[in-house]
């Protein structure tokens, strides 16, 4: 395993994501991935699978604190009256005292001004209920704003982050305040696998389309990542990329990828204006 050391979090670079997962699934998977060395697990309020993730965690077998564990709160929580409350839902549900990372999951202050949910969240860290915070799907205005609020440091911007959509501006951002940058959406909703571009940079290391984008992603500085599968036979392959560095000119060659399209996750009302 590869670790990402950002504002004294020691994240595992490679994660399992459990967005868009039934339950039955994440009971099913979470325990295999586990087993094949996955030590990330990321989940969140509106994934609506948290009880599923607290029980899979509990059937692994495996010691609370050699799980790194992520949830993030929802947007609907950010009042101050529900932004407690519903992380101490979220605990009861995983089965633990605490998450090793908590996430505002949206920057959406249409409701809720940024400053109020700053105040709520620096008050998680204070009574335990999380080690670190960190922010999702936050613009570069936004994230520097954040900071600005926050007495807490962050450790991670989770954002869409695959070969078809640059976020080195966001990048960029995240190094000048010590933060990661966590990328889920890598494999670009089963576009990544079928690209024949990156299938052949693979070829020369024996590697597929999807190991290739991961250790792209990987090979960065500062940058995890999330995988998510819910076939068996697929998570040896998302977690066999640590015997191999892509060339300068391949880790090139992927980002020139990228295109002005190609975001695929914007949904409305919840979404910024994009630095893109």
């Amino acid at each position: 395993m590869l670790y990402v050391h950002s504002n004294g979090a020691t994240i595992p670079a490679l994660g399992f994501g459990t967005f868009r997962m039934e339950p039955k699934d994440v009971i099913k998977m979470v325990p295999l991935a586990i087993k094949q060395g996955f030590r990330h697990i990321d989940t969140a309020q509106a994934y609506g699978n948290e009880e599923a993730v607290g029980e899979a965690l509990s059937a692994s077998g495996i010691a609370r604190d050699e799980i790194f564990l992520t949830t993030k709160v929802w947007i609907d929580n950010f009042a101050p009256e529900l932004f407690l409350p519903s992380i101490e839902d979220s605990l009861k549900k995983l089965r633990v005292d605490h998450v090793d990372l908590l996430l505002l999951h949206w920057p959406f202050v249409q409701k809720v001004p940024m400053d109020i949910q700053m105040a709520e969240f620096n008050k998680a860290v204070d009574m335990g209920m999380t080690r670190h915070i960190g922010l999702s799907n936050y613009t570069v205005s936004q994230i520097n704003q954040a900071v600005s609020l926050s007495k807490t440091p962050f450790v991670t911007n989770q954002v869409e982050y695959h070969p078809y959509l640059s976020q080195q501006k966001v990048l960029k951002a995240c190094e000048q305040h010590g933060m990661s940058l966590t990328s889920y959406y890598g494999m670009a909703d089963g576009l990544v696998p079928r690209d024949e571009r990156l299938a052949d940079i693979g070829l020369a290391y024996g590697k597929s389309a999807a190991q290739v984008a991961l250790r792209w992603l990987l090979q960065q500085t500062n940058v995890a990542a999330l995988s998510k599968t819910v076939n068996p036979s697929r998570l040896s392959e998302n977690f066999d990329i640590f015997d191999f560095e892509l060339s300068t000119s391949d880790m090139e060659a992927i980002h020139a990828l990228a295109r002005k399209d190609g975001r695929l996750l914007s949904p409305a009302p919840r979404a910024p204006v994009w630095d893109d």
